[in-house]
């Protein structure tokens, strides 16, 4: 997965990086200049996913899915910089709650699932399973949704989808920079067969140590699987809130692949709930991203038809003119 996510991020940044290198009043400054206007609106959503913009005029094109996405990863590293009071509340929120999961319940948790995944052999098939839906699992389910978009004619299927696989792309960058930051052993690391206590232990960035280099031994925070799940399901949560089921679906099997990941033993809990806000952020941020471009290329001119005709107005007959746009 680390592989392919660093193929598609090249890619994706020889294309990206010239956009960056244009004037000012290019759509990557555009997009940039209405983020920093709709994170001051702290009282209601940044962007309305509700309004009627899956048209041809704001389909997403080659060149435009690939600003889009260098755009995500910028405005990602750059949020901390220009983010709200609410934003710190909610980080603060976060943190406290890791705190809590990493000093209280992450052992337990961890010891307690071990055992039980012991006790019932049945289910480690399917808890494998499920676990592969946050990775090679989950390229097939966009897949699936994308030839759906295709077939029927969707815009909204298909732009969801195309946002989904930024998400997971943003995301997997996102997980993979601060798992080498932090570098944090995983609970199976030393010991695959569960036969000895874990170390849990942060080692740092791994450019000083090495480690995470090293599968298991400093990639362990946040959870990769979790990370893409979550980035994936908010953007499905996000366009189509409308509907009551598609969001619980979609967070109900994203919470599924982050339990896996610790029934697995390849995760702490505490990992688990990092890589759930960072993909739910991440996802949010991808969505909000797309309706500003949605916004400015609505904003664009069109072309106007004019026609003139009789009216009968006040028991006068006038002149008239009708314009269709």
């Amino acid at each position: 997965m680390r592989l392919s996510l660093l193929l598609v991020f090249a890619t994706m940044m020889s294309f990206a990086l010239p956009a960056f290198g244009q004037q000012t009043d290019t759509l990557v400054k555009k997009l940039d200049s209405m983020q920093k206007v709709d994170e001051k609106q702290d009282n209601k959503p940044a962007v309305d996913v509700n309004k009627d913009e899956y048209t041809s005029r704001t389909e997403i094109t080659v060149k435009g899915y690939f600003v889009l996405l260098g755009t995500d990863m910028l405005q990602e590293v750059r949020s901390p910089l220009h983010a709200t009071k609410k934003t710190w509340l909610e980080v603060a929120g976060f943190a406290a709650i890791e705190g809590v999961v990493y000093f209280a319940a992450d052992r337990p948790i961890q010891q307690f699932s071990v055992k039980f995944m012991k006790d019932n052999p049945g289910l480690k098939n399917t808890s494998q399973y499920i676990t592969n839906f946050g990775a090679s699992y989950e390229a097939y389910v966009l897949a699936a949704f994308g030839a759906y978009g295709l077939i029927f004619n969707s815009d909204k299927v298909k732009t969801t989808t195309l946002l989904a696989t930024q998400a997971y792309i943003t995301a997997g960058a996102m997980s993979e920079a601060t798992k080498f930051l932090t570098s944090r052993q995983r609970p199976n690391a030393y010991d695959p067969n569960n036969t000895q206590p874990p170390n849990d232990v942060f080692y740092g960035p791994a450019i000083f140590n090495g480690r995470n280099a090293a599968s298991g031994f400093g990639s362990s925070f946040p959870s990769g699987h979790t990370t893409a799940a979550f980035s994936a399901a908010t953007v499905f949560a996000y366009e189509y809130k409308d509907e009551i089921l598609i969001p619980v679906i979609a967070y109900s099997a994203a919470s599924l692949v982050g339990i896996s990941r610790i029934t697995q033993n390849a995760h702490w809990t505490s990992d688990v709930i990092a890589g759930a806000f960072l993909g739910y952020i991440t996802g949010k941020q991808v969505v909000n991203n797309y309706h500003r471009y949605a916004r400015l290329r609505s904003g664009k001119k069109v072309s106007l038809n004019f026609h003139f005709d009789l009216q009968y107005v006040g028991g006068t007959i006038m002149p008239g003119m009708v314009c269709k746009f």
